[in-house]
């Protein structure tokens, strides 16, 4: 039954001693169980039959027994810290065994690399954590969220963000279809953007990003028109590829396309560099078992091979 209100500290006070001696019945072993000396058990006693009234136990200078009210507050209370021992128990457990559920907020072009390269065989190896990936595009701090760590940009993370790199830094590039840049011709400067049809992209804000390229050493944003807006990266990439327009992607997701002919990159000596993909968590909070596992084990993989989403290796040349 949910109470109506909460406990006081001074309730609690003595019920531990009371289960030791209601289970020992005796004041001399009740004490040398919870290690204090058998005047402080008596004191502890003594008080909590003081506040509720009503003596718990008979005394005779030879033996300790029950009252009929102590056998009735025995039979209520050590249910209830029996619960309250598993429930410590429960959490403890969360502490030191890899088990439960670890869920991860991570931007929706990453999600499939992710889970294939670290979410499957980190489950793999752990067979008791259950893992929930969310794929989103929203930069809202996930601790607030519930989630146990997220991916982002180096340049998004909280504050309070413990960071563990996935990435070396990459490139956001240009690119557009062979179809389209043989019909409206390559742009060689920023400016020329101002003449191509570019397809937008709709960021989690609901604002149309405009584009950060770098000229005379600054970031600089250019707002560019075309008649199609996506709001994934997958969409963003189809489009480059059916001749929509440019597009404006991040490197290593467009590497594959532009190594099998169907993207060509633009505006190489102006792509900014992004400081890569890291794996974050708070850290003011404490680290349970199964997230101290896959920290571990991402640390690991990482060190082994490129990264979950590894640099561009195209022919442009990016500002670096």
């Amino acid at each position: 039954m949910q109470r109506t209100k909460p406990l006081r500290q001074d309730q609690l006070d003595g019920l531990i001693a009371f289960s030791v001696l209601a289970r020992t019945l005796s004041f001399r072993a009740a004490a040398r169980e919870l290690g204090i000396s058998p005047s402080a058990m008596s004191h502890a006693i003594r008080s909590l039959e003081d506040r509720l009234g009503v003596a718990l136990f008979a005394r005779t200078t030879r033996q300790v027994g029950l009252t009929e009210a102590g056998v009735r507050f025995c039979q209520a209370l050590l249910p209830a810290l029996d619960g309250i021992a598993d429930a410590i128990g429960t959490i403890e457990l969360l502490a030191t065994e890899v088990s439960g559920e670890l869920r991860l907020n991570v931007p929706i072009a990453v999600a499939p690399k992710l889970v294939q390269d670290i979410v499957a065989p980190f489950m793999a190896k752990y067979p008791d954590v259950r893992v929930e990936v969310h794929a989103s595009d929203s930069f809202d701090p996930v601790f607030q969220e519930g989630f146990d760590a997220g991916v982002r940009f180096g340049e998004m993370l909280d504050p309070d963000a413990v960071a563990i790199r996935l990435t070396e830094p990459f490139p956001i590039g240009c690119f557009g279809s062979p179809a389209y840049i043989g019909s409206r011709g390559e742009p060689v400067a920023p400016g020329d953007l101002d003449f191509h049809t570019c397809v937008g992209f709709r960021g989690a804000d609901g604002h149309v990003q405009p584009w950060s390229l770098i000229m005379d050493g600054e970031h600089r944003d250019f707002a560019v028109v075309g008649g199609l807006t996506v709001s994934d990266a997958t969409s963003n990439l189809a489009a480059g590829v059916a001749g929509a327009g440019l597009i404006h992607a991040a490197a290593p997701l467009a590497e594959h396309f532009v190594s099998s002919g169907v993207l060509v990159p633009v505006l190489g000596p102006y792509w900014p560099m992004t400081s890569g993909l890291f794996l974050y968590y708070s850290g003011r909070r404490q680290k349970l078992a199964k997230l101290a596992a896959l920290i571990a084990f991402v640390t690991a993989r990482t060190a082994q091979s490129a990264a979950v989403i590894p640099p561009s290796t195209n022919t442009a040349d990016p500002v670096r």
